[in-house]
């Protein structure tokens, strides 16, 4: 088997790295008690969990302590049972060194749509926020067990070495990520409308902190991911085509730069705005740029592709 690709420079940020909007859900997580979708029926508690679109952003932030695998199955497939089954023992005979996220691709569309998925079942691996594609279809345990080894491999040197608390790791593992710092009591009371998937408080939330705050950048960034989730339930399916057909159609090509983010693919949203800013004019070019804006906050400043970025938004400014 070909080795497991490795993570873009920098990891993947935006909608994908979700650390300032889950990091009460991750303090949660990192106990293994995180509120999934529906408990898994059998397996160690925090290691085989169930999740859904409102719990993907905790499972982001776990997988900076602890790899990640996501299954993306169907009620309706018999393959994605049986894998279940193997990945299961697979992932339990790890000790807490991996973790398993079992996700219904009918009942969670935002997920699939996020990891892009071609066909069911689809399994990817998740280490430190940035999604490293494994399999489409099925796999024997035999060939499961070295391929997830090399998953601790990457993780290893992207510095991803923690355990699930309360499973026996085996020697030599790392130790888990320390807890996290409290919340501001707004951060709190926004990360609990989350939980309900009331984007709208949320967001007002993060705005009355930044307004209390203007320099707190996690909820600035958690403000601007918060919006982007709200804007992904409402994406028509066949925006793609819809942009394609038309270069000029700003609202097509900033949905398009959504899905772009939520998958991974920060420089293709870049330079999709970036092209549609060159030829808008008036309030297409002030929607343009305050979208880039958001990407900027969420992708991070230190991230050589906002400094290129930034640097062409500049160009075509001025």
């Amino acid at each position: 088997m070909a080795a497991v690709p490795a993570p873009p420079p920098g990891g993947l940020r935006g909608a994908i790295d979700l650390a300032p909007l889950v990091a009460r859900q991750n303090q949660q997580a990192a106990r293994g008690t995180a509120a999934p979708a529906g408990e898994a029926p059998t397996g160690t508690p925090g290691v085989v969990i169930e999740v859904g679109d409102a719990e993907f952003p905790r499972l982001i932030d776990l997988s900076r302590t602890v790899p990640v695998v996501v299954a993306l199955v169907a009620t309706w497939s018999t393959p994605s049972q049986e894998l279940v089954a193997s990945l299961r023992t697979v992932i339990e005979s790890a000790a807490g060194r991996l973790v398993l996220a079992i996700v219904d691709s009918d009942a969670s569309p935002q997920v699939t749509a996020a990891f892009q998925a071609q066909s069911i079942p689809t399994v990817v691996a998740l280490i430190a926020g940035s999604p490293v594609p494994l399999f489409a279809g099925t796999l024997p345990e035999d060939r499961m067990v070295p391929l997830f080894e090399q998953v601790l491999e990457l993780a290893e040197q992207n510095g991803v070495t923690g355990t699930v608390p309360g499973v026996e790791a085996d020697a030599g593992a790392g130790p888990a990520e320390p807890e996290p710092e409290p919340l501001p009591p707004l951060h709190v009371e926004a990360y609990a409308a989350i939980d309900q998937q009331d984007y709208a408080e949320a967001a007002r939330l993060f705005r009355l902190a930044i307004a209390q705050d203007p320099r707190d950048a996690a909820a600035v960034a958690a403000l601007a991911q918060v919006e982007l989730l709200d804007r992904l339930r409402t994406i028509p399916d066949d925006v793609r085509a819809a942009a394609a057909s038309d270069p000029k159609d700003v609202v097509a090509a900033l949905q398009v730069a959504d899905l772009d983010v939520a998958g991974g693919h920060v420089d293709d949203a870049f330079d999709r705005l970036l092209d549609a800013f060159a030829v808008a004019v008036g309030d297409d070019r002030t929607a343009i740029r305050t979208r880039l804006l958001d990407y900027f906050a969420l992708t991070g400043a230190d991230d050589p592709r906002v400094a290129a970025a930034r640097r062409r938004l500049a160009t075509l400014l001025y």
